[in-house]
């Protein structure tokens, strides 16, 4: 039996949902990870889960009972106790006719827990200048306030002619997620198609 619990392990029925469990064990559960067992317990049964298996996804109910699958526990963000899949507000960006590709990652922030910093490549080319760069995310934030809710839009909006992919097309998040807190990017960059990207997307929009 599936349910929906929040961090403590209680179970939730509000429409911001929680972390997707199973209580009871299924046909094609794994019973261990080959040679570390205490990983095994600590990913799929945390002590906080109470027993229950934790699937690894985010998720709400809606009221016909139907469960929502948001996204990836690490993938979601927590904005002012609002839980927020990146993969919703990378569509609803996509969803503008003037945006070609979008990636969404998350930094702290003091007072929100999360704040929502966006990459973004548009169809056209990037802004020339600081007030049309400063218009078009400001376009963009309110865009994404309509198509989601106020609570959503980014904080950042980054612009670059692409994103860090790796040669088969992956975008490299954990390097979108070090330009967003200000890190300096110390991971090998050898896979990336296109490393000179980086220094692109470290230009902050003030």
């Amino acid at each position: 039996m599936a349910t929906i619990v929040n961090e403590a392990g209680d179970e939730v029925h509000d429409k911001h949902g929680g972390f997707l469990v199973i209580k009871k064990p299924f046909p094609s559960q794994i019973r261990t990870i080959w040679g570390d067992p205490e990983r095994y317990k600590k990913g799929y049964f945390p002590e906080e889960m109470k027993g229950a298996y934790l699937a690894g996804d985010s998720a709400h109910r809606d009221e016909d009972g139907y469960f929502w699958i948001m996204g990836r526990i690490d993938d979601v963000l927590n904005v002012s106790g609002h839980r927020l899949g990146t993969m919703e507000i990378e569509s609803a960006l996509v969803a503008n006719p003037l945006v070609a590709e979008a990636a969404v990652v998350g930094k702290p922030h003091d007072l929100k827990g999360e704040a929502v910093v966006a990459f973004v490549v548009l169809k056209g080319s990037r802004p020339a200048d600081a007030a049309t760069a400063k218009k078009l995310v400001e376009d963009l934030r309110n865009w994404v306030a309509k198509e989601i809710g106020p609570i959503a839009k980014p904080d950042e909006i980054r612009f670059g002619e692409n994103l860090p992919k790796t040669r088969s097309g992956k975008i490299m998040r954990r390097l979108l997620r070090a330009l967003a807190k200000g890190e300096e990017i110390t991971q090998d960059v050898s896979t990336l198609e296109n490393p000179a990207i980086l220094e692109q997307l470290k230009e902050v929009i003030k």
